[in-house]
């Protein structure tokens, strides 16, 4: 296949998502719930949703376009996928078949539905994709890796993938800088960056830095509009678990009655916890986001350098790479 015909086969595959079936979507739904309880049909739809913006054809053409997409030898690529929201993985089983190598899928216990009904899906559209796509329980003959986890599956990915090329992704989280001048639609709109997906996402933010006289009560009143997230089973049970820790160690905190505000200098908060850190000057803030930067998939504010607007993290672009590493890139320069 060229380059164009794989790029018109994925366009299909967004058409397909635009115009699925409500009755084919709703016993999709059911399969994914019965798999991962986290996966609730609102975040399968915001996450399809995303997908479908990816397959735009004229953004596949503009982020492809950059790229030579004609490998001298076709190569096997390892593919670890994370599942801590629905269909993380799906950039890189993208970028692999467009740059025309094979995928080697092993799919997260918490999300195989999915990406295992748009792979059959895509072959539907495009039969020639079949020799390409391999979801596999046991990855092994492959010749480079992609590779996401957590710090500690970082290092077994390490150890066992060390010495292929490869991409290998470790925990990261989002934070978002105040000044203090925001107004409540900004606050508004920071949480839809806190909330998604139950903060479950490398692109949610769990850290807050605010200004030292900033009042946290402004962030409770302008996310009153998320209170029915406390209704989800599991988000419930980590909301109380978090406030009787911090109740009986007598730790101060701000409560929402579904969100707990909670001044730590850590960076990544548990589930239900949004971390604030005060600074003082701009000076210090700098300073510690240097700190912490290789750890920070997005930084949220206004006016700042490279700072992704109020509530727009969950809506990335294909040219919008999972830890600033050129997936398309790495894939072109593999040499046969």
């Amino acid at each position: 296949m060229t380059t164009g015909e794989r790029l018109a086969a994925f366009e299909k595959l967004g058409n397909y998502i635009s115009a699925i079936d409500e009755a084919e979507l709703g016993d999709i739904m059911l399969k994914v719930r019965n798999e991962n309880p986290w996966f609730t049909p609102g975040s399968v739809n915001l996450a399809l949703e995303g997908i479908r913006r990816y397959l735009e054809g004229r953004k596949l053409k503009t982020w492809t376009s950059a790229y030579a997409l004609h490998p001298e030898k076709v190569k096997r690529i390892a593919i670890v996928m994370a599942g801590n929201i629905p269909l993380a993985g799906f950039h890189d089983f993208l970028s692999v078949l467009i740059s025309g190598h094979i995928a080697m899928v092993k799919l997260s216990s918490k999300d195989s539905v999915l990406l295992s009904h748009l792979s059959e899906k895509l072959i539907q559209i495009e039969p020639r994709f079949e020799p390409f796509i391999n979801i596999a329980a046991q990855l092994k003959n492959f010749d480079a890796v992609i590779a996401t986890g957590s710090d500690n599956s970082s290092r077994y990915f390490n150890y066992y993938f060390g010495k292929y090329p490869h991409i290998i992704r470790k925990n990261r989280t989002s934070c978002a800088i105040l000044t203090g001048a925001e107004n409540a639609e900004d606050l508004m709109l920071l949480g839809r960056d806190v909330f998604t997906y139950f903060g479950l996402g490398c692109r949610n933010v769990s850290k807050i830095f605010v200004p030292a006289d900033f009042d946290p009560t402004r962030l409770i009143k302008a996310w009153d509009i998320y209170v029915d997230i406390i209704h989800h089973h599991k988000y419930h049970n980590n909301y109380d678990y978090q406030k009787s820790i911090l109740l009986v160690n007598k730790i101060p905190f701000y409560d929402s009655g579904f969100v707990i505000l909670h001044e730590n200098e850590k960076l990544v908060s548990p589930i239900s916890v949004v971390y604030l850190e005060r600074y003082q000057t701009q000076h210090d803030l700098d300073t510690r986001l240097d700190v912490v930067r290789d750890k920070l998939q997005c930084i949220v504010g206004k006016n700042g350098r490279n700072y992704i607007p109020f509530g727009e993290t969950q809506v990335p672009e294909l040219w919008d790479y999972a830890d600033q590493v050129d997936t398309l890139r790495f894939l072109e320069t593999l040499k046969a």
